[in-house]
């Protein structure tokens, strides 16, 4: 399929990628259920997917982490600090605008596929000359060998985000699903082969790059689009205009992210960072995994709202309501629940890392929250917000953990807990006159979730008072159960309008259509799943 698109008409590749004109639409009615089930059916593959390789990534990990000890996953967690910091420069955000632009031929898509190489041939190279550097500043010699393998990583960048980039254009998430569990599938066999016959650290080294090339292989056989790499970049200005100011804004959110394993690495012993990294690695399952869907969906179902002029207020409304009633509930469980399930999933020796684990998980809600204004305001030409908004989280969270790291993990835990509410106010004082929302609506989008955590936590401590001492995993899945009970007919007595509407997005039900005034050809959705 190397020439296929050699062959097409300039006009035909703009039509095969172009999101759809006003002229092509039959109906208000008849575009709005169109957009509405196709971004129904985007998320639908791109959570089950995700679900699917999520459940895959942990049986493997939970079988590796009892074979392997915290120090590995220390000395692992230093090379990632590494890895993320170069990474920021990777050209995602290249690819990504071709998601936003109004048109796109096969120049656009060349051009941003040289730019994906040239930028991670660099970042292969920079990685293997300061391999030597990050081993001294750790102490561990060990980290440069670790470093030098691992820059085989980004030479898969390209053939990941540009196929991902022409997919999630036209909203298909059905091949990237496709693609992500058979990339997870190799990445356990491998780590699970790897650590069981005696490879210890680098079955976490060899085992992403494995999954990785897997991946990129099926996306770019999945999207079909081969094309030459396009190094004349006249014309190419907004390109790189959005894709720079996407990495500007990467780079903040790496120092946020990874400034806590970069400053506590000289300060904690590498067993010490293992418990914290992996307490971390358990609180950011929900933010990390299951929210980066979200947003892959948002982003180019948010652009077509915008270029259509419909409102975005109603869906980022529901995207938030939708944020709430999952993340509340699953991270004031963990956090009830973290003696019991770290020693269920991890064993006796992960014990110390129960109290950071629920330390981190009762912050955790404010950040899912924030992760998810970001696409509203890229998708509407105003990323200069997320730059901003990741500047001022990368500032605060350095400030807050260079201060906690002198009282050790627990310390680092109330960092989060002073940084995480201050950059979640700031993002919304800035995203939310974006997009029409008030913070009346806000708050009244997370009210069913509040109340029905708050019952669910009064029971599931209810219940722990009267439990025997039983194994933890009879205890875990007793205090699961009654807490998903208590706030699942919490939800239902209390707002069955929240459910129903919930369970009609999932089956695919028919969105009613709100009214609108004689002439207005705006259409908007009260039931359409909300990107």
């Amino acid at each position: 399929m190397r020439n296929r698109i050699d062959s097409l008409a300039f006009t035909d590749f703009e039509l095969y990628l172009r999101p759809m004109t006003g002229g092509e639409i039959e109906s208000d009615a008849q575009a709005s259920q169109g957009f509405a089930t196709r971004v129904r059916s985007a998320l639908a593959w791109r959570y089950g997917s995700q679900i699917a390789a999520q459940v895959i990534t942990w049986g493997s990990t939970l079988i590796v982490v009892r074979i392997l000890d915290p120090s590995d996953y220390g000395l692992f967690a230093m090379s990632q600090v590494v890895l993320a910091a170069l990474n920021f420069l990777n050209g995602y955000g290249f690819a990504s605008s071709l998601v936003r632009q109004p048109q796109v031929g096969e120049r656009e898509i060349g051009q941003a596929f040289a730019l994906l190489l040239l930028l991670n041939t660099g970042l292969a190279v920079t990685q293997w000359l300061i391999a030597p550097m990050a081993a001294d500043y750790y102490n561990q010699p060990i980290i440069a060998d670790m470093l030098r393998v691992q820059a085989l990583l980004y030479f898969t960048t390209p053939f990941i985000a540009l196929p991902s980039a022409v997919l999630a254009r036209r909203i298909r998430f059905r091949e990237q699903g496709v693609s992500s569990v058979v990339s997870a599938v190799s990445g356990a066999i491998s780590a699970l082969a790897l650590a069981w016959y005696g490879y210890g650290l680098w079955a976490l080294v060899y085992a992403p790059i494995i999954a990785f090339a897997v991946r990129a292989v099926t996306l770019m056989v999945a999207a079909g689009v081969w094309v030459r790499p396009v190094f004349d970049f006249r014309g190419a200005g907004a390109m790189i205009g959005f894709g720079g100011a996407m990495t500007l804004a990467q780079l903040f959110w790496i120092i946020q992210s990874q400034s806590d394993i970069f400053i506590a690495g000289r300060t904690f012993e590498a067993h010490e960072l293992g418990l914290y990294a992996e307490a971390l690695f358990l609180t950011l399952i929900v933010t990390g995994r299951f929210l980066p869907p979200l947003n892959d969906v948002a982003f180019p179902a948010y652009a077509e709202l915008h270029q259509t002029g419909r409102s975005l207020a109603p869906y980022f409304e529901r995207a938030m309501r939708s944020v709430a009633l999952v993340t509340a509930p699953v991270y004031v469980g963990l956090s009830l629940t973290a003696p019991e399930a770290v020693y269920t999933l991890f064993g006796e020796k992960w014990m110390p890392m129960a109290p950071i684990v629920a330390g981190l998980s009762l912050v955790m809600p404010l950040m899912a929250l924030q992760i998810v204004c970001a696409p509203a305001t890229n998708a509407t030409g105003q990323a200069r917000i997320h730059v901003t908004t990741t500047m001022f989280g990368a500032l605060a969270f350095v400030a807050c953990f260079l201060f906690g790291v002198r009282y050790g993990p627990m310390g680092l835990v109330h960092a989060w807990w002073a940084a995480a509410p201050l950059l979640l106010i700031f993002t919304l004082a800035l995203t939310m006159p974006k997009v029409g929302m008030r913070i009346s609506g806000f708050l009244a989008a997370l009210v069913p979730a509040l109340v029905a955590t708050g019952v669910m936590a009064a029971t599931v401590l209810a219940v722990r008072a009267t439990l025997p001492e039983w194994h933890s995993a009879w205890r875990l899945a007793l205090l699961v159960a009654a807490g998903a009970l208590a706030y699942g007919a919490t939800l239902w007595f209390g707002w069955q309008g929240v459910v129903r509407d919930s369970l009609a997005m999932f089956r695919g039900s028919p969105p009613p259509l709100a009214a609108r005034a004689p002439g207005d050809r705006r259409v908007e959705l009260r039931g359409a799943p909300k990107p």
